[in-house]
């Protein structure tokens, strides 16, 4: 009787989908949920070792001018929109390749955040292919079905507009 991997059996890793990213060469960005954020990052892999060139989290939209009393939107449709937006400005920035996206065991159904998160992807000028039908509507993008409002427009264009070190300072 065979044993499946821990990694696996605790549903974190899928080793066949790994391998084939692997092969391809390519790099990857890597999407995961946790129970408060969104966290996005860049990697480059090499000799399956892989190294993150990128790391972002959602929490990082509070510098861009998301509000503080919001706090568990961090985690929406709109979130992840922003910071895929947010990712695509700084590859953009730093002149790297196109990546794969890469959501892990994560469920991929229609109309969800790691489709929001694609459409940022794409709005900031990447190449990624994504079928129109799996796309969130402009309202939830926009936040507008969220309790407490944002403004969806005033944090895209902080976005656009500062580069990652005039932030951290």
């Amino acid at each position: 009787m065979r044993i499946a991997k821990r990694r696996r059996r605790e549903g974190k890793t899928d080793y066949l989908a790994r391998r084939k990213m692997l092969q391809g060469n390519k790099p990857r960005i890597i999407f995961r949920k946790t129970n408060r954020y969104i966290i996005v990052q860049y990697v480059l892999s090499n000799a399956a070792q892989d190294s993150v060139k990128i790391g972002l989290s959602s929490k990082d939209l509070l510098k861009y001018g998301w509000p503080k009393e919001n706090l568990g939107g961090l985690k929406s449709i709109t979130a992840s929109y922003l910071i895929g937006f947010l990712m695509g400005q700084n590859i953009k920035k730093d002149k790297l390749e196109t990546p794969i996206v890469d959501f892990g065991m994560l469920k991929t159904i229609h109309k969800n955040k790691l489709f929001g998160f694609i459409l940022g992807l794409k709005d900031s000028g990447l190449d990624i292919k994504c079928p129109e039908e799996a796309i969130p509507s402009e309202e939830r993008i926009k936040g507008e079905h969220l309790k407490n409002k944002i403004s969806f427009d005033e944090i895209k264009s902080q976005i656009e507009s500062k580069s990652p070190k005039e932030i951290n300072k």
